[in-house]
């Protein structure tokens, strides 16, 4: 039966893994793969991450991390309009320092430190593995840090927090400046999918761009802008001309490029992901095809590199998660063997950052790998 995401990779997880079973620890001792005469250097720079996602330097040269957290129990079933889909019912956390979304700071010596806590966290139904969402994306304004919410909102059992963009203060505070939950409310987009349908939406990634913030959802298939103040307004409605692709991840390098994670369909092959490239009237182009379950993308220097979560056809499997550099003649293969790899970001020593064991390990199992190409 075809199948679509209502949290990215939610769905497509069941049967591969309990909540961190044999198959994932076996996948996880092959260790990593190149395909090249020259040997990528691969090493975990931290751990004791919980559902890491996205992950950006800061202007004080130490790496940031968003995390989703380990969900929660509360229950919103009868009080709101629930997600739909095998993902539903979701259960949340508010304010839970044991189970909440979390920002962490590893400096360059990869240390961790918290830098706020207790943020939303929601987990999907026990019947597709309990997978969580929560903290999704981390960017900065000069020295400002913002965060993407993605687990938050009444369909996700957190009814007292939406999601959408939250501005870090000093000593472990964060105040909302925009809520995208009614945003999407108010403003639909052209083709939600009805089977896989999250009233709050699965917001995956954000970037900043100048002085303002870019986050996209993937459920309904957006891209919006946030001002420092918290104005949103619509970049570009996906769903419109691509249908539903979830769109997971997002880079600017003089022009916005998107790219997909796809739908989990047994009857589609493996590398029918796309990245695009948004034009300057606001339409999508095609810059790049071949890729597979794409959850990062990222610059260096001049080249593009996809980061894809699994290269399998269908569902997800473990220890098939690649780095591939984008080019006109198809993807090229620059580190193979990742588990679940969720974020990517390429630091000032040209290295790439991975968040790996981002879905389905439990608490403090997820890391942060270092690979010199």
């Amino acid at each position: 039966m075809r199948r679509y995401l209502a949290a990215p990779l939610a769905v497509a997880l069941v049967g591969f893994l309990g909540v961190a079973g044999s198959a994932v620890t076996a996948s996880a001792q092959q260790g990593f793969r190149h395909t090249h005469a020259h040997h990528p250097a691969v090493s975990v720079f931290a751990t004791g991450l919980n559902n890491p996602r996205g992950l950006t330097f800061g202007p004080d040269g130490a790496l940031y991390v968003a995390e989703g957290g380990l969900g929660g129990s509360h229950s919103t079933v009868g009080k709101c309009p629930q997600a739909h889909g095998a993902a539903a019912p979701y259960t949340g956390s508010t304010h839970s320092r044991a189970l909440g979304g979390r920002i962490s700071r590893i400096s360059r010596a990869g240390v961790v430190s918290t830098v706020v806590d207790a943020l939303p966290s929601s987990q999907t139904s026990k019947a597709i593995g309990s997978l969580v969402s929560g903290v999704s994306s981390v960017a900065f304004i000069g020295r400002q840090m913002y965060a993407l919410l993605s687990g938050a909102g009444c369909s996700h059992g957190v009814p007292g927090v939406p999601n959408g963009v939250i501005k870090i203060g000093r000593y472990g505070t964060w105040k909302l400046i925009a809520n995208l939950s009614a945003f999407q409310k108010k403003h639909p987009v052209a083709q939600p999918d009805p089977e896989d349908f999250e009233p709050d939406g699965t917001w995956y990634s954000m970037i900043s761009i100048g002085k303002a913030l870019y986050p996209m959802d993937s459920n309904h298939g957006e891209l919006d802008r946030v001002t420092r103040h918290g104005a949103i307004s619509r970049v570009i409605d996906i769903s419109a001309s691509q249908g539903h692709i979830v769109p997971t991840a997002l880079t600017h390098h003089g022009a916005l490029y998107i790219a997909n994670l796809g739908v989990f369909d047994s009857g589609t092959p493996s590398g029918d992901e796309h990245v695009y490239q948004l034009t300057r009237n606001r339409t999508l182009k095609v810059r790049a095809s071949g890729l597979e379950k794409v959850l990062g993308l990222a610059f260096r220097g001049s080249s593009m590199y996809a980061l894809e979560m699994s290269t399998a056809a269908a569902g997800p499997t473990p220890g098939t998660g690649t780095i591939v550099r984008v080019t006109a003649h198809g993807p090229k293969t620059v580190v193979s063997g990742l588990t679940f790899p969720t974020g990517m970001t390429v630091g000032p020593d040209r290295a790439f950052y991975v968040s790996e064991r981002g879905f389905g390990f439990g608490a403090g199992q997820g890391r942060v790998l270092r690979i010199q190409p």
